[in-house]
């Protein structure tokens, strides 16, 4: 059984802010974070300290600069601790405000450890839920702490307006609310329903460009502002099925389970009020058996170009004459052109734009109205290419659009296009491309350092006496070696005619080259990572079919009273495109 013996929550001065026993006799904070930072960085989220008595686990996370650590002595399910922890997080910024504080812990401190002792009792986990922790723990207000400033009685409904009388104490309401999830006598007085699905992508190409994997994980995040108990049904839809393109669906306890396995794609429910994630999901971009087959693996293969994604960027590395420079080309993907303002394609399906919020666009990030389902826009454009340790400065960096952001010494660069040069290479339609030109410099070898070309300064190594009161060893002469450079005792100071100068012979030009274009190449880029933004587009083609409410199963919302619905799409990759050279 988990069991959570104790919170301890450190400021980013890995001061403690808040110390919460729940049971048995955990180590103390003073003892739990040296032990912690003991490790070097990155940390897990588990750590196994052995010289405790009796040995613990340490689960941890952090969350807006603040470390919150939970230690264990028995046997626990790790990732329900972890869970705790984060829904910790998300309770005390739902009720004290975003961003978490310091301060703000400290000075509410009554509220935290009432929060505490609902989410958790005597070790166990309990009551979880925002909506339900509404009805139990009242949240501070400004007017509550003005009338206790001042002495007069100052019990007051939360602010989230849970319609409780001032006079009845949290938590003892008769008509506590049957779903755990949700208050009681919510009210509204706009009813609206948004949907939200975000997907981030992880996309790994090779060296000759084609996919090694691709994978979506997207997740439906809710937003209820109804008032009474609605009860909701939500449809998806996506090319060839949901039950063939969608895998590990995960859910909010709020969806009937029974109702997705015997209609996959529909999701029926009763929300809790505010902002929730619903689902979480993932897809594999190019199906579960693409490594199995061998023509997908064989050069030529049009598996890239079936892979759905807006954009691409390949690394030519070891070009130039000594195989300093290397060139990054930005590809975008020519079927999100502009269709023209006749009619506006779904730039996922190529069929006509279908959902909630859809309307007619101009095309893929060009038109007065971008960023929907029928105009789709795309912003945020970075490559980022991590270079070796190796390379001192990059001599020379030439952007055919956009700017780069480097300073030598860093272990990578930026190349980031603004949305208005996105929007200029989508006209081009075929020929959307822009190219990144650099240079690399790497550390002085002992030919650079020491053998200059005919008008380098050369100083010499040998070494002179000065001793006024007689050398042992006859010094030369200085004042000819100054002038004509160093000398060559073997030669009796003559050199060869030109002022008794001698110079070491120069290796051979050709070798020198093969020489340089060897360092050169362990100077080049390994891979680079693209990352961007597209408003109105999902990559794995999931829509919203509808978004319908019962009214036979809901309660409270009024006879006639018809929600307003809004649906958005958001695809992000956070370095997310890996193309390997």
């Amino acid at each position: 059984m988990s069991q959570v013996e104790a919170l301890y929550i450190f400021d980013e001065h890995n001061n403690l802010i808040l110390e919460h026993v729940f049971c048995a006799r955990p180590p103390s904070a003073s003892v739990l974070l040296p032990l912690y930072l003991a490790h070097p960085d990155p940390r897990p989220s588990l750590i196994y300290l052995p010289s405790t008595n009796p040995p613990t686990l340490v689960h941890s996370i952090i969350q807006d600069r603040l470390l919150f650590l939970t230690p264990s002595s028995v046997d626990t399910e790790p990732l329900l601790v972890l869970e705790f922890l984060h829904r910790v997080a998300d309770a005390i910024e739902d009720f004290l405000g975003s961003p978490l504080l310091a301060s703000r812990i400290e000075a509410h401190y009554d509220v935290v450890a009432q929060l505490l002792g609902e989410m958790c009792d005597a070790g166990i986990i309990a009551n979880t839920e925002n909506n339900a922790l509404r009805d139990a723990v009242e949240a501070p207000s400004f007017m509550k702490n003005l009338l206790g400033n001042v002495g007069l009685p100052s019990s007051s409904p939360s602010l989230a307006g849970s319609g409780r009388s001032a006079l009845t104490p949290p938590g003892t309401s008769p008509t506590a609310s049957p779903v755990p999830w949700r208050r009681t006598n919510v009210r509204h007085t706009s009813n609206e329903l948004y949907v939200d699905l975000v997907e981030t992508l992880s996309v790994t190409m090779s060296p000759s460009g084609r996919p090694l994997s691709a994978f979506a994980n997207g997740s439906i995040a809710f937003t209820s502002k109804v008032s009474g108990v609605p009860d909701l049904i939500l449809r998806l839809e996506a090319p060839g099925g949901i039950a063939n393109v969608v895998s590990l669906p995960v859910f909010h306890p709020c969806v009937r389970l029974a109702r997705w396995r015997e209609r996959p794609g529909e999701m029926s429910f009763v929300p809790p009020d505010g902002r929730f994630v619903l689902a979480g999901y993932e897809v594999d971009l190019l199906g579960p058996d693409y490594l199995l087959h061998q023509a997908n693996l064989k050069p030529g293969s049009s598996s890239a170009t079936n892979l759905n994604i807006p954009a691409t960027c390949e690394v030519k590395t070891s070009l130039g004459s000594l195989g300093a420079e290397f060139e990054v080309r930005l590809q975008l993907s020519s079927r999100f052109k502009s269709s023209g303002p006749s009619g506006g394609i779904s730039a996922s399906s190529g069929r006509p734009a279908a959902g909630l919020g859809s309307r007619a666009g101009s095309g893929f990030g060009i038109g007065g109205n971008t960023g929907t389902s029928a105009a789709p826009q795309m912003s945020d454009v970075v490559v980022r290419v991590p270079l070796p340790r190796g390379v001192r400065n990059l001599s020379e960096m030439r952007p055919s659009r956009g700017e780069v952001q480097y300073a030598p010494g860093d272990s990578s660069l930026e190349w980031r296009l603004p949305t208005k040069d996105v929007s200029a290479l989508l006209q081009l339609g075929m020929g959307a491309s822009a190219t990144l030109r650099c240079s690399v410099v790497g550390a002085l070898d002992e030919d650079e350092e020491l053998d200059g070309g005919p008008g380098d300064n050369v100083l010499s190594v040998n070494r002179y006496d000065y001793d006024e009161g007689g050398a042992t060893s006859p010094a030369p002469a200085v004042d000819a070696g100054y002038q004509s450079g160093s000398l060559d005792p073997t030669n009796g100071g003559s050199g060869n005619g030109s002022g008794g100068v001698s110079r070491t012979r120069s290796p051979d030009p050709d070798a020198k080259a093969e020489k340089k274009r060897r360092s050169n190449r362990l100077l080049m880029p390994s891979s680079a990572s693209l990352s961007f933004q597209v408003k109105g587009w999902l990559a794995s083609g999931v829509k919203v079919e509808s978004l319908n409410l019962d009214h036979r199963k809901s309660r409270g919302l009024g006879a006639g009273v018809t929600p307003y619905k809004g649906v958005k799409y958001l695809t992000a990759s956070k370095d997310g495109v890996e193309v390997r050279c």
